[in-house]
């Protein structure tokens, strides 16, 4: 098959790529990679999805596919809106339309927990929860806007969307902590896997994945004939409670007005870059039931929420990344030919 990889230097698009090395991959982001390690192997094309061009320039190079994969997704500038909805919003539009207008036969698209609802922390949604997300979170409105675009497609494309919990690797260590940490957070204090003080609210309750069980997931809906939306997550819900075992720190309790204030402040004073959306989201999302998912992709996780959520500390402590793009845009010219495939890897 031929595969078109929206995003596929990010979190889950690096772990998608290691699982597609029997596939004919074409990898688009706007900073091309070094072609090596897991991404090697892999026709890269430079684009911009949110520029007002790119539908035409997606349109071309989606022409016989087999499927895209749109995975491109900005979460910083957290100070600026108009980046992120020019990406997020603007760049889903292109990457639909584009599709559409290509005849691509299949779309699969990252949505998140973020698009639901506020919903219970004691019991597990399915599919058929309201995708009206947290007015609070604009990451949450920007993903029901990607699902609202989605809806009005799926009777002329196959549409499958994934709504995953939080995506934790090693290698995105550097990443996840540069978006949601910053330049301030003592992370070198988890190198001793040591933090003294853990926030602790009833209802910071979240579910997590492994990227590489997410990629899986991508696969199956690739391969299959399945339609619409599919949860992804793995077991245990991580709590305050685990996350102080695994820290070796003390809870402290926390209200929900104090959590999302001192975020807000942080966030105004630029000392970290998450804002009161994000919590009030962490506060707000549902817990989700993954039968679906099991029951119609054959899908299982292969690592649980807390060995996940391990191996993200480890690589956030020893700055961990996958090699990525670098910091400035290639420069004009050809795109970049593949280097030999490697074999695929089977876990």
């Amino acid at each position: 098959m031929r595969i078109v990889v929206i995003g596929a230097t990010g979190n889950a698009g690096t772990a998608l790529l290691r699982r597609l090395g029997a596939h004919d991959v074409t990898g688009v982001a706007r900073r091309l990679p070094e072609p090596s390690g897991p991404y090697a192997g892999v026709d890269w094309r430079a684009c911009d999805i949110g520029a007002p061009d790119a539908t035409g320039a997606l349109t071309g190079l989606f022409r016989g596919a087999d499927a895209v994969v749109h995975l491109g997704w900005q979460i910083q500038p957290s100070h600026d809106r108009r980046v992120l909805r020019r990406t997020n919003v603007d760049g889903s539009r292109a990457v639909i339309a584009a599709a559409v207008e290509a005849g691509v036969p299949s779309l699969v698209a990252a949505s998140s927990v973020g698009a639901y609802a506020p919903g219970p922390k004691n019991d597990l949604v399915g599919e058929d929860w309201p995708a009206t997300g947290v007015a609070a979170s604009s990451y949450s409105r920007d993903k029901v806007t990607l699902e609202g675009m989605l809806d009005a497609v799926q009777d002329r494309i196959r549409v499958v969307r994934l709504r995953p919990g939080l995506i934790f690797q090693r290698d995105a260590g550097t990443e996840i902590a540069r978006y949601f940490l910053g330049p301030f957070a003592p992370t070198g204090l988890l190198r001793f896997g040591r933090v003294p003080v853990v926030p602790a609210n009833p209802r910071l309750r979240l579910q997590a994945v492994h990227a590489d069980d997410v990629a899986d997931a991508y696969v199956r809906a690739i391969e299959s004939d399945a339609r619409g939306a599919f949860n992804i997550a793995a077991e245990p819900v991580l709590t305050p409670k685990v996350a102080a075992t695994l820290l070796h720190g003390r809870r402290v309790p926390v209200p929900d007005a104090l959590l999302r204030g001192g975020a807000a402040l942080t966030w105004r004073l630029r000392l970290q870059p998450v804002d009161a959306g994000w919590v009030r989201l962490a506060l707000s999302a549902p817990l989700m039931s993954t039968a679906r998912a099991r029951a119609e992709l054959g899908w299982r996780p292969t690592v649980d929420a807390v060995a996940a959520l391990r191996e993200l500390i480890d690589g956030i402590a020893h700055r961990a990344h996958a090699g990525g793009p670098p910091r400035r845009a290639p420069a004009a010219g050809p795109p970049r030919r593949p280097a030999p495939r490697p074999p695929p890897r089977h876990r």
